[in-house]
């Protein structure tokens, strides 16, 4: 058995974020490009790999990114200064055609429910929260904890190990640092570790089927220092960045 990704997707640019909308199994990317100062996002179908749009901007090109997905739309915020880490205003998008679907530059997001977004007024001193309509940007209801339960997004992230804790029988290389990333899905077992080669600090990727390896990556060649972890998994999709600017998704 050989495994080989169903999505293998380049980007102009550095993979920033990435959402996932549970109900439309789509994946969005917000990629930045530090040269060009502009920020494109794109989506893709999970399942069928289907690209629907991968250099979508808005007006505002380089003061934006992701803020959640849900229900087949992207919602994107903009960030209230070039300095600062605070979110003001919101936008969504269409997750198959990248069209705008309503803007509100007083919004601010502050959690995703089983029924959409919570939103409250950026202009309003005591925040109150509504539900929005996520096709609209329509605020109808105020939100009440008890009846609008938080999203579940069913992303799982690997477990943190030493390397001591690592089953003997995987890795032959010497993983390199205190921890390595490892996951165990149905009989899969998945693997990321940094190793020094030649001198040079990489980070690998490995797929195991039991005990036979049937995939492996190199995920970064010639890093400065360790990284986080490398891979999530979405349902039976394993999803992971190579060199910060190509997505590749595995179906296990």
């Amino acid at each position: 058995m050989t495994l080989l990704p169903h999505i293998s997707e380049q980007f102009a640019g550095t993979i920033w974020r990435m959402e996932i909308d549970g109900l439309s199994e789509t994946l969005f990317v917000e990629i930045r490009n530090n040269e060009e100062k502009k920020v494109y996002f794109g989506s893709i179908d999970l399942d069928s790999g289907k690209v629907y749009f991968k250099n979508v901007v808005t007006p505002e090109r380089w003061l934006t990114g992701i803020e959640a997905a849900y229900d087949g739309v992207l919602l994107i915020h903009y960030y209230q200064t070039e300095t600062g880490p605070a979110h003001k205003g919101l936008l969504a998008i269409d997750a198959f055609t990248g069209k705008t679907l309503w803007s509100n530059f007083t919004y601010g997001f502050d959690h995703l429910s089983v029924n959409g977004p919570i939103v409250y007024d950026t202009r309003m001193q005591s925040r109150k929260l509504f539900l929005a309509d996520i096709k609209t940007g329509t605020t109808t209801r105020i939100y009440e904890p008890y009846v609008y339960k938080d999203f579940e997004n069913n992303i799982i992230v690997p477990e943190q190990l030493t390397p001591q804790l690592l089953p003997a029988d995987l890795i032959t290389i010497h993983p390199y640092g205190n921890w390595v990333h490892y996951l165990e899905y149905n009989n899969f077992r998945i693997v990321s570790l940094h190793a020094l080669k030649k001198g040079r600090l990489i980070q690998e990727l490995y797929v195991f089927d039991g005990g036979n390896m049937i995939y492996e990556d190199l995920l970064n060649a010639d890093i400065q220092k360790i990284q986080p972890e490398a891979f999530i998994l979405h349902k039976n999709n394993l999803i992971y960045i190579k060199n910060k600017t190509e997505l590749k998704v595995l179906s296990l």
